[in-house]
């Protein structure tokens, strides 16, 4: 690894389920690749993501700096709460979400869900 490159904080995200990190893959390898201790990430994630119900997928965003410590982000799951999306997008609305909480409106509409701002 290069001089500049050690100096760098590194970015890593992963879709990990709630509750149940653990250091096999996808987080083992991501993070022991970049000299991270997996099993601190992983205790950590666990504890903060346990009000959420145990197996949805969190977004997660991992700041790894040179001395390699970390910090990280959890986002929105995803599916917006909803049991099912609709049969016939466009005309019939299953739920309403805000625009600041999507990312991707096409698939929200798509889904049956009303964007509001």
């Amino acid at each position: 690894m290069s001089k500049v490159a050690a100096t760098k904080p590194q970015f890593v995200r992963l879709l990990i389920a709630a509750g149940k990190a653990a250091p096999t893959p996808p987080v083992g390898p991501a993070l022991g690749a970049r000299g991270v201790r997996s099993m601190d990430f992983c205790k950590e994630f666990n504890a903060r993501t346990a009000h959420i119900s145990p197996g949805v997928p969190i977004p997660t965003m991992i700041n790894i700096q040179p001395d390699r410590s970390f910090t990280f982000v959890t986002k929105t799951p995803t599916g917006a709460g909803i049991e099912k999306g609709t049969g016939r997008p466009g005309h019939e609305t299953v739920g309403t979400v805000s625009l600041k909480h999507v990312t991707i409106i096409g698939s929200a509409r798509t889904l049956g869900l009303e964007v509001v701002p």
